[in-house]
């Protein structure tokens, strides 16, 4: 367990005193003081998978993984529409289920792949909200992905090929609740008075994907109907944090019951494709998606539906200078396939942190976010031997072959240098700030053309008394930013 001690985690800095080691109560008030482990804040980046039965139907629209749902919940005409144009008229959810064979899943590959991308955490849909498990469940007869369709354990040979070919961490994405369960709609019918969905299938669920895998992080969904009473949620994570097999590695978002997404949990994601801006006072994560326009894997994606490396570059940046991390979404198709241009994408995303990667890992929030002067930047730093370092992350090329920068105060021994270029880069003190002269773009590497970065050392800046940004007392409650 976590010594009740000073703990630090780059970015957040959480302090814990007493002695001994710690026990969490299932109260939030007591879950909410576990330090998060150091990892996730240093990793910064990460990758999700949303994959399941739905990746087999590949519905060309935003729904795709609420494709049942859409079809036989809600009931949309469009989608109804295309199930009757498409199908034969007596076909059921389950058939898709049988044809979900993940014929050509190289859980090898994709882990070379997510490692490339220079991911250091993975996150797969053990669970969607279709009540799918893509391991075979003791508690999902006959609805997994050993007894039906691929008949294969497909999260234990990820996560056994992430572990042996990789230095990932892995986790695992969890919904909470499921759409049609018999026991979930009682139980709602019930005003949540009962719990035997929970008692029989969730909770079972959760500690079976604990004990079995070992996840470092569980990525809980699907809480927003009910309350966290009804699920338990305080129990299995009092559970999780003192007596489970990771209990000093794993971490937890925010969506644990209705009302508490953005106030309780390990880290928050507030709402999905959550990206503030602005520096934020608690751990965050910008859960998003490389494909714009869904989650999970289309059929009738183009080109132009997949965010380029520009965007997915200025992303990164601007989460990790505001405290969070990313986690990019993936869709791959039912017979287990990654596709071209997200390989591609991972793989720039992994050209471009093998040279800026000292900006983005292990790095905390500067006292500026972005540039008083020039758009499109974005700062970081790192303590070093000589105080602090700052990385000033810039999205665009200059065409004058210089950039002002207004945040930096130099000192008489700062010294400039752009990541990837071995030479110090000449400058000059100008009125509104310092005029950085930068070299030839055929003398960098090619990854710099998607945002390059600006490395200084020995800068004359004062570390902010005071939060750059103030929230509810109950964001940050337990936590502050440590910026330098």
């Amino acid at each position: 367990m976590f010594d009740r001690g000073k703990i630090f985690c780059l970015g957040l800095v959480v302090f814990f005193t007493g002695a001994g080691a710690a026990h969490y109560d299932p109260t939030w008030e007591s879950l909410d003081t576990r330090p998060l482990p150091a990892w996730f804040d240093e990793s910064k980046f990460g990758i999700f998978i949303h994959w399941g039965v739905f990746s087999q139907i590949g519905y060309g629209h935003s729904y795709v993984a609420w494709v049942w749902w859409a079809w036989k919940g809600q009931k949309d005409p469009v989608v109804v529409k295309y199930f009757s144009d498409n199908f034969a008229p007596d076909v059921t959810y389950a058939d898709f289920a049988q044809q979900f064979r993940a014929s050509f899943y190289d859980p090898n590959q994709w882990a070379d792949i997510f490692a490339d991308s220079g991911a250091k955490y993975v996150v797969l849909t053990g669970k969607h909200h279709e009540g799918f498990t893509l391991w075979p469940s003791n508690y999902s007869w006959n609805w997994n992905a050993m007894d039906v369709g691929p008949r294969r354990d497909l999260v234990g040979e990820l996560a056994t090929a992430v572990r042996n070919r990789t230095d990932l961490h892995f986790g695992l994405y969890h919904s909470l609740y499921e759409w049609f369960n018999p026991l979930y709609l009682q139980d709602k019918a019930n005003n949540w008075k009962t719990q035997d969905f929970v008692n029989s299938k969730t909770m079972p669920e959760l500690y079976e994907i604990v004990n079995a895998y070992k996840p470092d992080v569980i990525w809980s969904d699907g809480d927003w109907e009910a309350p966290d009473t009804y699920w338990k949620s305080t129990e299995f994570l009092a559970w999780l944090y003192n007596e489970s097999p990771v209990k000093d590695t794993v971490v937890t978002n925010d969506r644990w019951g209705a009302g508490i997404m953005c106030h309780h949990g390990g880290y928050l994601t507030c709402t999905d494709k959550y990206n503030p801006g602005v520096l934020q006072p608690k751990k965050w994560e910008n859960c998003m998606t490389m494909d714009a326009i869904a989650w999970g894997y289309r059929r009738n994606i183009s080109n132009a539906d997949v965010l380029s490396i520009n965007e997915l570059v200025a992303t990164l940046a601007a989460t990790v200078s505001c405290g969070g991390n990313l986690l990019l979404n993936v869709g791959p198709t039912a017979d287990g396939t990654i596709i071209p241009i997200f390989q591609e994408r991972l793989a720039q995303m992994g050209q471009w942190l093998k040279v800026n990667g000292e900006a983005i890992y292990k790095n905390v929030p500067w006292r500026s976010q972005n540039d008083t002067l020039t758009h499109d930047v974005w700062y970081t730093s790192k303590k070093s031997a000589d105080g602090v370092d700052v990385y000033a992350i810039v999205l665009n090329w200059s065409a004058n072959a210089t950039v002002v920068l207004g945040a930096p105060k130099l000192s008489a021994n700062t010294v400039i240098s752009m990541l990837g270029y071995s030479a110090s880069l000449k400058y000059r003190t100008v009125e509104q700030g310092v005029e950085i002269v930068l070299p030839r773009l055929q003398d960098v590497p090619a990854a710099q053309a998607w945002g390059y970065v600006l490395k200084m050392t020995q800068l004359n800046n004062k570390p902010h008394s005071k939060r750059i940004m103030e929230l509810p007392a109950r964001f940050k409650k337990h936590s502050e930013i440590r910026r330098y």
